[in-house]
């Protein structure tokens, strides 16, 4: 597929963040692990989780294999970051867009009665993001952020070729056109002068996704770089200078949350006594430097966007 720019459209290019398609796109990942294993140890990490969790319409939405996911269900985002409830407000509005749904009892509901089956979708999706996005979130974003900034970088050095052609392998540019691998689309779509919104995606890997048809903006799904690295796991060393300021332990226990783990799992690797560490996690609560996820049965602390700063300034340090 080859998506036609004019100066209009290199004008009113711009990159966003989606909370709401890393769900979407997570969904491939969790009913098919197997086909990325890239993101099979985040996806071996939720899926027992999700079993308390109702997404069966969210489910419905997203086939696999995963020739189209229903434009209604991830829309563009209008900002750069959107926060879940904006982006879910923005899909609840699309009540006339409920179009080129597979056929499920689900989805039959959904179009029976649209509104009521999108403020099911937004609950789905909200309870979803809970158990299997939010406790991964800082980490995830700081992934996608530091790839708009990397793109950013390119686009002022080297122009707007050259940053398009790097987003992807199969991605390349030639005169005014920008070429996409597809399997199910073919043939030129025009920009239609609104540019092209970039949106960094983990859960996209390994694919590109767009999208083309209006109303929405022209869009181009990709895989972020560093993303190989994101779910590694390796025994850690409290950084020094952090561990002058918090303490060892304190400081051990947040390099250990490099990804979402619960008590019992933070004890066991620092040596710790259950009571202990919870005792330690509560004060790293307060002080704003991890967050507690609940879901169910599970109890899951993860580093904030803070936290994440402070171990990346000190290992620059």
């Amino acid at each position: 597929m080859e998506l036609i720019f004019t100066t209009q459209d290199v004008a009113n290019t711009r990159f966003a963040i989606s909370p709401l398609w890393e769900v979407v796109a997570s969904v491939r990942v969790v009913k098919n692990p197997a086909a990325h294993s890239l993101l099979r140890p985040w996806a071996e990490q939720v899926s027992r989780r999700l079993r308390d969790v109702d997404w069966r319409l969210l489910s419905d939405l997203v086939p696999v294999p995963t020739p189209y996911i229903p434009g209604f269900v991830c829309p563009p985002p209008a900002t750069s970051v959107p926060d879940l409830e904006v982006e879910l407000a923005a899909m609840r509005a699309l009540t006339d867009d409920l179009t080129d749904l597979p056929d499920t009892r689900h989805t039959r509901a959904l179009l029976a009665d649209p509104e009521r089956g999108l403020e099911r979708l937004s609950e789905e999706i909200r309870n979803y993001w809970a158990a299997a996005i939010e406790p991964y979130w800082a980490r995830i974003g700081a992934l996608l952020e530091g790839d708009v900034l990397y793109r950013a970088r390119t686009l002022a050095g080297h122009g707007l070729r050259q940053m398009l052609a790097d987003l992807d392998p199969g991605v390349s540019w030639e005169g005014e056109r920008l070429r996409l691998p597809s399997v199910h689309c073919t043939g030129e779509r025009p920009l239609r002068g609104m540019g092209l919104l970039l949106v960094p995606s983990v859960f996209t890997w390994p694919r590109v996704f767009s999208v083309t048809a209006p109303p929405y903006q022209p869009t181009v799904r990709y895989p972020p770089r560093g993303l190989a690295t994101l779910w590694e796991h390796a025994e850690v060393e409290p950084p020094q200078a952090l561990a002058a300021v918090l303490g060892r332990t304190r400081a051990r226990l947040l390099a250990e949350l490099d990804q979402p783990a619960s008590t019992r799992e933070l004890a066991q690797r620092t040596g710790l006594t259950e009571p202990g560490a919870n005792q330690h996690l509560t004060a790293l609560r307060k002080a704003g430097l991890c967050s507690a996820h609940r879901t169910g049965r599970f109890v899951l602390y993860a580093r904030t966007a803070v936290a994440e700063t402070l171990l990346r300034q000190d290992a620059r340090a």
